[in-house]
């Protein structure tokens, strides 16, 4: 190492230091949110570790290719170091380092929109809002109905060419008993000669009628509301509350999700209201197929449970979910912090003879 600079090498080694820092970081944060019951300590010496070895394989790489010094078994140096670099870099720093990057940018973001759907799906139970929904249609059918047989017996007997009420009439109030499920419409005993008179029966008939659909209508929402509907919307409103306190903390301090433990909470109080929602899912009604399959699934996973798996991010990031949310961009933050790292160590402690 003649004429080699001390102080340009400590400079070196501080530099690898640095990035070789940032990268150890952000590996060991991957795999503490991968791996809740490990601790954080046992995550960074497993991190170091692999990344030492890393850096290694890159020195195999650069000594092998150096055709300026002496090297026995260069061949071997250099499939070794590519093995190295493939097991230790490839397959783990640089993945876990990009997951750490990304989930720190997009969290907060995607857990308040898993936290606003949720929610959404839970005041869906707790204002019985498909059931009422499913009341007022039948309700407005029945409306429409009778609003069209009221007509057609307006028609009757206002008719000029046979005033008054008769066997049509009669046919008519047949059709709305069957509408109604009343025995019978009595028919109204008024003389209907006159214009004015038959007016006049027309508007006892409708005043009779609308009576009639009310009580229809007050069936149909009696026989139609959910035995269980104070259970579940119990249940629904516990689910809320628990998930709005969080979200509160969130808006309080927009890095908390930064903290595994409580990207955690988070997550179990999520899959109590997910749990809430798939157990009355006949209740709800779902954006899309898809939020339906991710409530109702066997074992349902929240989105920033999947965000904390670098699994889930990868696989994920290959089908399209995290698309427009610079993935890519991180991918290549992530290679330039460990590739810097490489270049400062192999500068530092490269072979010179």
């Amino acid at each position: 190492m003649n004429g080699e600079n001390p102080f340009l090498k400590l400079i070196y080694i501080v530099a690898f230091l640095a990035f070789a820092g940032v990268s150890c970081w952000a590996t060991a944060e991957s795999l503490h949110m991968l791996l809740p019951t490990w601790p954080l300590v046992f995550c960074y010496i497993v991190t170091i570790g692999f990344f030492i070895i890393a850096s290694l394989g890159t020195k195999m790489i650069v000594d092998s290719l150096n055709q300026n010094i002496y090297l026995e078994k260069r061949g071997l140096r250099l499939i070794g170091g590519i093995l190295i670099i493939l097991v230790f870099w490839l397959v783990c720093s640089m993945p876990t380092n990009t997951h750490t990057f990304f989930y720190r940018s997009v969290a907060n973001g995607i857990a308040k929109e898993d936290i606003q759907t949720t929610i959404g799906y839970l005041n869906q139970l707790i204002k019985d809002t498909r059931i009422e929904n499913q009341i007022k249609a039948k309700q407005t059918e029945l409306d429409n109905k009778v609003k069209a047989k009221l007509t057609d017996l307006e028609t009757e007997i206002k008719n000029e060419a046979n005033p008054g009420f008769g066997p049509r009439s009669e046919e008519i109030l047949r059709q709305f008993a069957e509408l109604l499920d009343v025995p019978r419409v009595a028919p109204i005993s008024y003389r209907s000669t006159s214009e004015q008179q038959r007016k006049k029966l027309v508007d006892m008939y409708r005043e009779k009628i609308y009576a009639l659909a009310e009580t229809k209508k007050q069936a149909i929402r009696h026989s139609m509301e959910a035995t269980n509907k104070v259970e579940y919307q119990k249940a629904a409103n516990d689910a809320a509350t628990n998930i709005e306190y969080i979200a509160k903390e969130m808006d309080n301090n927009p890095s908390a999700l930064n903290d595994v433990p409580f990207a955690h909470e988070v997550d179990n109080r999520l899959l109590t209201g997910y749990a809430t929602i798939k157990t009355y899912s006949n209740f709800v009604s779902f954006e899309n197929e898809s939020s339906k399959e991710r409530y109702t699934a066997e074992h349902p996973i929240t989105r920033i449970k999947k965000l904390m798996s670098v699994f889930d991010v990868w696989k994920d990031t290959f089908k399209g979910a995290y698309k427009g949310h610079g993935f890519i961009f991180w991918i290549l933050i992530s290679i330039l912090v460990d590739v810097a790292a490489f270049i400062f160590f192999d500068l530092a402690f490269k072979k010179e003879d």
